[in-house]
């Protein structure tokens, strides 16, 4: 298995999205086949409808995240409340990664510049997917009741160091209706 490069190469978006690919026509793109994504599990807990709290993680700045960073943070949050509250929550992955990530590796060290090919064709192989985020784009949502929204905080705040950029909580109410 290949080392992953630090996640400030691709954090940040400087140009057009690269998600060409096809499967009808596969040799007709520039990316052949598709890196496969760390995140597989979008919705955990139980929807329950007397949940009165909606908690959202949404970002502060436009932001590239890759899937395994994403996957990373979603564990962190499903744990924490799976040990803090458990069954009394439900929570969502808001995002999907489509965006690929290429590199374009290049041989260092002695005699590199003999086997090297330079830039030309640099456009650089599959290496792993991420999503694009815009500024204020949630990222994760957690459906729960007041009691139970210190231990949100706190699985948000974790899940936050796991991921770049800067991120804001939202809490909203939500309105029962009486009968």
């Amino acid at each position: 298995m290949t080392r992953l490069r630090p996640a400030r190469t691709f954090r940040y978006i400087f140009s057009q999205a690269w998600a060409r690919y096809s499967q009808k026509k596969p040799r007709k793109n520039y990316i052949r086949a598709k890196p496969h994504t760390s995140l597989l599990v979008f919705n955990m807990g139980v929807d329950k409808p007397d949940f009165d709290t909606v908690l959202t993680l949404t970002t502060k700045q436009a932001i590239q995240l890759r899937s395994n960073s994403i996957e990373s943070a979603r564990q962190m949050i499903n744990k924490h409340m799976e040990l803090t509250s458990p069954g009394d929550f439900y929570f969502k992955v808001l995002v999907y990664p489509h965006m690929i990530i290429r590199e374009h590796r290049m041989a260092t060290g002695a005699g590199a510049d003999r086997i090297s090919q330079g830039m030309s064709h640099a456009f650089g192989k599959p290496v792993s997917v991420a999503a694009r985020l815009k500024e204020g784009q949630p990222v994760f949502m957690v459906k729960t009741r007041a009691k139970n929204v210190p231990h949100v905080r706190e699985a948000f705040r974790r899940a936050s160091s796991k991921l770049s950029g800067l991120y804001k909580l939202n809490i909203e109410q939500a309105q029962q209706a009486k009968n």
